[in-house]
């Protein structure tokens, strides 16, 4: 029987591995798996060698900070999959943790395939690791074309597949009435899927929907979060009495709320990509430490933080980071747009023709379940 090892190292990652292995599932129905992953593979019967709230970490300070737990982790992951013995590991997104135990695996070894889905950002910073993943990486997975060149250059396997979050998946409807006041227009919040990225924004947040409480009194807040951090906002918005905001991590319902919001403001992420799919306009907030940030600054070699953006090289996504990340910025933002109904019709328009250059022919998780299939049989 073959065996493959699914290796993530936050909740997206969890969530676009869900979508992979879901369709491998029905192709290949004999195949026998263990992870590291969250709620999205475990719905899937797919149990973790330890919960993916203890390996995730933001930015720079945190990973300096986490060192030895970080060390640690890699240390028995890279024990178990080299005790389970897999066909493949198949590795999603999360670089600094996943390509980590993927190059001790392979020198362990060399027979285990690696195949890596969510190629690093190579093209934002730290072009030259392109080289190094060519010694232990057999194959690369591409959320976007234009990736290519930077693995063909080095003759690294790779397969343009399109991102998942931009296949439109029919699910049953869900009744929202008993949710959301039909006389209500709905803005979806993301702050984010890790707790030290939501802790940050949560108190602009809570700040800004106070600014649009104390002028209208027609919408609604929906926080979309992940099973990891919704106790974390629920008990914000308790603590802080915002009483027209909810949460929402049911994902049938959070995909219903978007595809019924009238804006949305979310984190900077991949999170944009499915706001843009369900032709919603939106903002984009980021925010982190100074020290963070002015690190950032120095190695990244692009001028915006959203995907689309960056590949129109000018802001159809507006974006509000660092010190413009704040309540009044926010509000002056979401107001502008809802009082100019014809700016959001413009910037669905102008993303819509960027979204059709970066779907694949099919959809993500077939063309990359197809990539697993060839590994398995070869």
């Amino acid at each position: 029987m073959k065996k493959i090892f699914i290796l993530t190292g936050e909740p997206s990652g969890d969530k676009l591995a869900s979508t992979v292995i879901s369709k491998l599932k029905q192709s290949n129905p004999d195949i026998t798996y263990s992870c590291v992953g969250g709620s999205h593979l475990y719905s899937l019967g797919i149990k973790s060698i330890f919960d993916l709230k203890e390996i995730t970490y933001m930015g720079f300070t945190s990973v300096i900070l986490n060192i030895f737990k970080i060390k640690k982790k890699i240390n028995k992951t890279v024990d178990e999959v080299i005790k389970f013995n897999p066909d493949i590991l198949f590795s999603v997104d999360s670089p600094d943790f996943t390509l980590r135990v993927a190059e001790r695996v392979k020198k362990i070894n060399n027979n285990i395939k690696t195949i890596h889905y969510v190629a690093p950002q190579v093209w934002i910073w730290r072009e030259s690791r392109v080289k190094k993943f060519k010694k232990f990486v057999d194959h690369m997975l591409l959320l976007f074309n234009f990736e290519k060149k930077y693995f063909d250059k080095e003759n690294i396997h790779n397969t343009f597949v399109g991102h998942p979050l931009l296949e439109k998946n029919i699910t049953a409807k869900i009744d929202l009435s008993s949710l959301i006041n039909k006389d209500k227009k709905i803005i979806s919040i993301f702050a984010g899927s890790r707790n030290s990225e939501t802790s940050v924004l949560l108190p602009i947040l809570n700040n800004f929907i106070k600014m649009m409480n104390s002028k209208f009194d027609d919408y609604v807040f929906i926080f979309h979060a992940t099973d990891e951090n919704k106790e974390l906002i629920v008990n914000f918005l308790k603590n802080n009495s915002l009483t027209n905001s909810q949460v929402i991590s049911d994902e049938n319902i959070k995909s219903q709320i978007l595809s019924n919001s009238i804006f949305a403001v979310a984190k900077s992420g991949t999170i944009s990509l499915e706001i843009c799919n369900a032709n919603v306009p939106s903002i984009i907030i980021y925010k982190i430490n100074m020290i963070n940030y002015l690190i950032m600054k120095f190695l990244v070699k692009v001028k915006f933080a959203n995907i689309i953006n960056i590949i129109n090289n000018k802001e159809i996504i507006p974006e509000l980071l660092q010190g413009e990340c704040n309540a009044k910025e926010i509000y002056s933002s979401v107001v502008y747009f809802l009082k100019n109904p014809q700016l959001m019709k413009d910037q669905v328009n102008n993303y819509n023709k960027t979204l059709n250059d970066i779907r694949s022919k099919s959809s993500s998780s077939t063309e990359a379940s197809s990539v697993l299939s060839k590994y398995l049989i070869s």
